[in-house]
C-alpha cells in the first residue's frame, strides 16, 4: 500500500520539490556534475549514463511504494539544484528515511537544505502520519553529520561496518532520527532557522 495516490510535489519560499521524472536527466547531470558532492555518497555518480540509471530505479521505488524522489528546483535561480529523497519507506512501522540528498556546491550552507528538510518533515509528520523520520551518513562525513543535527535530528549510533560502497570502501553508517512526539519542536526550530 502506497502513502500516497498521484504524485505531489512540496513547495516553500526557496525551494520546490518535483516528483522526480525521466526527462530531469539534463538539469540533474548539470548540477550534479561536481565530483566533491560523490565524496562520501554510497553511490558516486560519474556519468549521465550512471545518473540515468539511479533516476530508473528511484522512479521504480516510487511506483513500489517503497520511496518517493524529488528533484529540487531553487525558485530563485529558476534551476534544478540537487535532490533528495524518501526512503524505506514503512507503511507497516510508520516510518521513512530522508536520505541520497546532493546539491550542487552553490547551494552548500544556504537555507535550501533546511527548507527541503523542514517540507519533506512537515509532510513525512502532519500528512504521512509517521512515527519515527531518520538519516543516515558516512561516519567520515563530518559535514552531513552537522547538517542533520543542526535540523534537531538525534544521533542514535553508529553500525560498525554497515556497507560496502560503490568504490570498495567498507563504510561505518552514523543514524539519526526524530520521533513524532519531537516533531513540534523541532519545527519550531527549522522555522526559526528559516527567518533568521
Amino acid at each position: 500500500m502506497h502513502l500516497w495516490e498521484e504524485l505531489f510535489l512540496l513547495s516553500g519560499d526557496t525551494v520546490e520539490l518535483l516528483p522526480l521524472l525521466e526527462n530531469h536527466i539534463d538539469l540533474l547531470w548539470n548540477a550534479s556534475d561536481h565530483q566533491e558532492i560523490w565524496t562520501y555518497m554510497a553511490t558516486k555518480i560519474d556519468s549521465k549514463e550512471m545518473l540515468q540509471s539511479e533516476i530508473n530505479k528511484a522512479i521504480e521505488g516510487r511506483e513500489l511504494g517503497s520511496q518517493y524522489p524529488f528533484a529540487v528546483l531553487h525558485k530563485g535561480k529558476n534551476e534544478i539544484v540537487g535532490s533528495t529523497r524518501f526512503l524505506d519507506i514503512s507503511t507497516a512501522n510508520k516510518s521513512a528515511e530522508i536520505g541520497f540528498t546532493w546539491y550542487h556546491p552553490s547551494v552548500w550552507r544556504t537555507n535550501v537544505n533546511t527548507q527541503c528538510k523542514y517540507l519533506m518533515l512537515t509532510h513525512a509528520f502532519e500528512n504521512w502520519k509517521l512515527n519515527r523520520v531518520f538519516f543516515k551518513t558516512d561516519l567520515r562525513n563530518i559535514r552531513s553529520q552537522e547538517a542533520i543535527a543542526r535540523l534537531g535530528a538525534v544521533k542514535e549510533g553508529v553500525l560498525r561496518q554497515d556497507r560496502m560502497i560503490s568504490d570498495g570502501h567498507i563504510r561505518d553508517t552514523v543514524y539519526f532520527s526524530i520521533l513524532k512526539e519531537e516533531w513540534p519542536n523541532v519545527k519550531k526550530h527549522l522555522l526559526q532557522k528559516m527567518i533568521n
